[in-house]
């Protein structure tokens, strides 16, 4: 193989997120931070595969932390739908299936969990309610929280309350 020179087109660097090329003096893409890589061919731009087509849309700064739910989908292509959208907003997301349903991981009937990194769970629960695809209150929120000082004075008044009827059915019988 002949030696190429510095200058040669395969030693240019390519960002793995936006495509840009850059110089080989270069570590970083001005565009989006990504580190650089060495473009194994140049003249292959045009035959992107479908993988890297997604993972030219992740928005790195949504990427990042520990997975978090935030949908439900009752199947595999409801599920595909909701990360399909949540793709086209830069999100990158995770299916589950939902756990305690019984039915082999190859089918694709049964309700689906998605996740999404933390930094980008804010983004997709905008995206998902704009599409009306949840409701209002994040995933975990059933209902209002109840100040335990509050719950105490209740149950106090409650028993206090069951006392008098206690005492009073039992003067009425005396």
């Amino acid at each position: 193989m002949p030696d190429r020179g510095p200058g040669h087109p395969a030693d240019a660097l390519v960002c793995p997120g936006c495509g840009r090329r850059h110089g080989v003096d270069e570590r970083f893409c001005e565009g989006c931070g990504m580190p650089l890589i060495h473009d194994a061919d140049p003249a292959a731009d045009d035959e992107v595969s479908e993988r890297h087509q997604r993972a030219r849309k992740i928005k790195p700064q949504l990427a990042e932390g520990p997975l978090v739910r935030v949908a439900g989908a009752r199947n595999q292509t409801e599920a595909e739908f909701i990360q399909g959208l949540l793709l086209e907003e830069g999100v990158p997301s995770l299916l589950k299936r939902t756990a305690g349903f019984d039915v082999p991981d190859f089918l694709a009937a049964g309700p689906r969990d998605v996740f999404v990194p933390q930094s980008g769970a804010a983004t997709a629960r905008e995206v998902l309610l704009q599409a009306d695809l949840i409701d209002e209150a994040p995933p975990g929120a059933r209902g209002a929280t109840v100040d335990p000082r509050r719950l105490l004075i209740g149950l106090v008044v409650a028993l206090i309350i069951g006392a008098l009827l206690v005492w009073a059915v039992s003067a009425l019988h005396s």
